[in-house]
C-alpha cells in the first residue's frame, strides 16, 4: 500500500528492512545504544560489527527516547543507519506520543541533513517495548505523512513491517489518515 503526501511517497511493505535497499535504514534501538533485540539485533547482524562499533566510539553515553542518531550501514545495502530510540510504553501518560513522534521526527530530520532520498522505517516501540500497536501505527504513519506534506525532502520513506498483524494495523492507520 502507497499515497502520495506533497513531493513524497509513503509506502507499507511486509518484510526485513535489511534486505531492501534505501539511502538510509531506520533502526528501532534503545537508549543505550547498545544493540538488542527484535529489529536491532537483525540490523547489526546484516550490517557488520562496524555499526555498533561506530556506536560506542561517537554516542557512548546512548541518546534518549524521542531522538535518533546516525552512523554508517556497515554491509547493509544503504549507506546509514538512522538508530531512533522510541518510548517504553507505560500507560500512555508519561509522554510517550510525543516520544514516539519525536523519534520519526528526529529520524526525518537526520535524513533530510545527509541528503537521503530514500528511508526505510521500523515499527519503532510497537514490539518489546510494548506500545499498543494500532496506537503505535497512527502516531507512525501521522508523522511522517504529515513531515512529507510539510516538504520534507525525501521521495520516498518506506515501514517495512515484520508481520501482517503489524502490516494491516499501519495499512489502517494510513487509510485513516488519508
Amino acid at each position: 500500500m502507497e499515497h502520495q503526501f506533497g513531493a513524497g511517497l509513503l509506502v507499507l511493505v511486509e518484510g526485513d528492512s535489511t534486505a531492501i535497499a534505501a539511502d538510509e535504514i531506520g533502526n528501532a534501538a534503545n537508549a543505550a545504544l547498545a544493540g538488542g533485540g527484535g529489529v536491532d539485533a537483525a540490523i547489526h547482524r546484516a550490517g557488520g560489527p562496524e555499526i555498533i562499533a561506530e556506536l560506542r566510539a561517537r554516542h557512548a553515553f546512548g541518546t534518549p527516547a524521542g531522538t535518533a542518531v546516525a552512523t554508517g550501514a556497515g554491509a547493509l545495502p544503504a549507506r546509514w543507519v538512522i538508530h531512533a530510540v522510541g518510548p517504553v510504553w507505560r500507560g500512555g501518560d508519561h509522554g510517550e506520543p510525543a516520544q514516539l513522534a519525536g523519534a520519526y521526527l528526529s529520524a526525518l530530520s537526520i535524513a533530510a541533513e545527509l541528503g537521503a532520498r530514500t528511508l526505510t522505517l521500523p515499527a519503532i516501540s510497537a514490539g518489546a517495548y510494548g506500545y499498543p500497536l494500532d496506537d503505535a501505527a497512527r502516531i507512525a504513519v501521522g508523522t511522517v505523512a504529515e513531515s512529507l506534506r510539510a516538504g520534507a525532502p525525501l521521495e520516498r520513506v518506506t515501514f517495512v513491517l515484520y508481520s501482517p498483524r503489524t502490516l494491516a494495523a499501519f495499512e489502517r492507520a494510513l487509510t485513516a489518515f488519508r
